[in-house]
């Protein structure tokens, strides 16, 4: 009884900033716990315009929704007084990172995010020293988690778990097949699709005919192929598209976190932009995610040339060809902007630009990296020009995501969806309420094949947020990466509330399994 009355305790303060006004133990008809939406601006996820309504939550699930008009005296379910503020389904985070069985996402259920998609790059999550994420998911399942889960079986995990070596560009034809049965028990056990990291160790050695023969095994599930491309350099974004492509078919591809590195302007977006679209008028099912930044965030061994990378033996490196090494970080900074342009996310250097960093240490920004090595650190890379991605961020084509995690030095883990509601919806009205709930909702669902949420419909699984679009607000910056974001008064996950009162209330979130 005193857990019970702490969680109603709890949830009061929630109660409080979202607008309850009224709580009852059970919906007598219904005979399930239910909460009443009134009088709110329902944007239900498919883009059609907002209208006026009440909604009925009954137990994990949508029950009704009913004209604003009609009457609700009598009911017996906690009542949520809406006040013209949207209700939208929560928002799916297409790129996450983190670990729900250590980490909390409270940061991810103040800006609204009620599903993450994890496995992301290559890496799969794992137990201790497990390769197999199928323990992994029993484990989450056993577990009180504040927020949803999908999960990607990582190419990466999958390669080490079959006992393929890091730096094996072609498998043997015994390794594919430990890998491909691999990753079939992995579909199995209900992983979304597979990821790979295609940028980083140990995806960087692989090739085609080894990504096309997971494509044949995602494809008997009907997941999904999404990829940390081989390269997001504007002079090779297009080759390394149509290798995603090639090597996922007769799997659907899904460009991870669609950038360009080095290009600029609207003229080179739109051209990307025609070019992904090409390949959807050809009948393949090609989509991808953005996120609202102009900087990535990733490990420095991306600076670093594949001779000097692990598996490789770094001290044989330095001693052979260390010269050889510092030109190349030179040259590589160079055209990625200079050393001001990485900030660095992890200790001993966190918050400070490698060119800061440099200065403390009374060296030069080349050494500095050489002596960290490519396994010594992570950074915001200032690469991106804001005028392309926004128009890939607008198009129809392309939905969200933060890339983001619990603790990353970056804002977007912390305020990509409040900046997309603050900045593209209220303020620069590049965005309408509804496209952007559509794009963060519906589109992802469709994309990871989420037939019972990211839409608000009867039946539908209750992830929900509640929220006026003027008061939200994206309070983290790259000197202040983890202020949560304001303005979502109340989020619910699985019809229990999970955030509100400004601080989560609730461990309702749940391992979702691909059908």
């Amino acid at each position: 009884m005193a857990q019970r009355l702490t969680r109603r305790q709890l949830i009061g303060g929630a109660v409080a900033a979202g607008g309850l006004a009224s709580w009852a133990v059970r919906a007598g008809a219904l005979g399930e716990p239910s909460t009443l939406f009134r009088e709110v601006m329902l944007v239900d996820g498919t883009g059609t315009p907002g209208r006026l309504a009440n909604v009925l939550v009954a137990g994990d699930r949508i029950a009704r929704i009913m004209p604003a008009s009609g009457k609700t005296s009598g009911s017996t379910a906690r009542m949520v007084a809406g006040e013209g503020r949207v209700l939208a389904p929560g928002f799916i985070d297409m790129h996450s990172h983190g670990d729900p069985l250590h980490d909390s996402y409270e940061t991810f259920l103040a800006m609204g995010v009620t599903t993450v998609t994890l496995g992301q790059d290559g890496e799969g999550p794992r137990v201790g020293n497990d390769l197999d994420p199928r323990s992994w998911m029993q484990a989450v399942d056993r577990a009180r988690i504040d927020i949803n889960v999908a999960l990607l079986a990582g190419h990466g995990t999958l390669r080490r778990a079959a006992g393929v070596a890091d730096s094996v560009h072609r498998p043997n034809a015994a390794g594919l097949e430990r890998m491909a049965a691999q990753l079939d028990s992995e579909l199995r056990m209900g992983a979304f699709g597979i990821s790979y990291g295609l940028e980083y160790v140990p995806g960087i050695y692989s090739e085609t005919p080894e990504l096309s023969n997971i494509g044949k095994v995602v494809a008997r599930y009907g997941g999904v192929c999404m990829s940390h491309m081989r390269s997001e350099n504007d002079d090779e974004i297009e080759a390394s598209i149509n290798e995603l492509v090639t090597s996922s078919l007769p799997a659907r591809p899904h460009i991870s976190h669609f950038k360009s590195v080095f290009g600029k302007g609207e003229k080179r977006g739109r051209e990307l932009l025609a070019f992904v679209a090409d390949f959807r008028r050809r009948g393949i099912d090609l989509t991808a995610d953005e996120y609202p930044y102009e900087a990535g965030y990733t490990g420095i061994a991306i600076l670093f040339p594949k001779w000097a990378l692990p598996p490789t033996d770094y001290a044989a490196v330095l001693a052979e060809r260390r010269q050889e090494l510092r030109d190349y970080l030179i040259a590589r900074m160079t055209r990625r902007g200079g050393p001001e342009a990485l900030l660095i996310g992890t200790a001993p250097y966190a918050g400070k630009t490698l060119a800061q960093a440099a200065q403390q240490e009374g060296m030069d920004y080349a050494d500095l990296l050489i002596k960290l090595g490519p396994d010594g650190g992570s950074g915001a890379h200032f690469t991106m020009d804001k005028v392309l991605q926004d128009t890939l961020l607008v198009d129809p084509s392309v939905s969200f995501s933060t890339d983001g995690g619990p603790g990353m030095r970056h804002p977007r883990a912390t305020g990509t969806y409040a900046k997309l509601v603050e900045e593209y919806v209220v303020r620069d009205r590049k965005l309408t309420i509804e496209e952007m709930v559509r794009k963060a909702t519906g589109f992802p669902a469709q994309t990871l094949r989420l037939s019972d949420r990211g839409v608000i419909r009867a039946g539908a699984k209750a992830d929900l947020v509640l929220f006026d679009p003027k008061k939200v607000r994206a309070r983290s910056t790259y000197v202040d990466p983890f202020a949560m974001a304001e303005g979502f008064d109340l989020v619910m996950v699985n019809g229990q509330p999970a955030f509100g009162g400004g601080k989560r209330v609730g461990f309702s979130g749940k391992l979702l399994r691909a059908r």
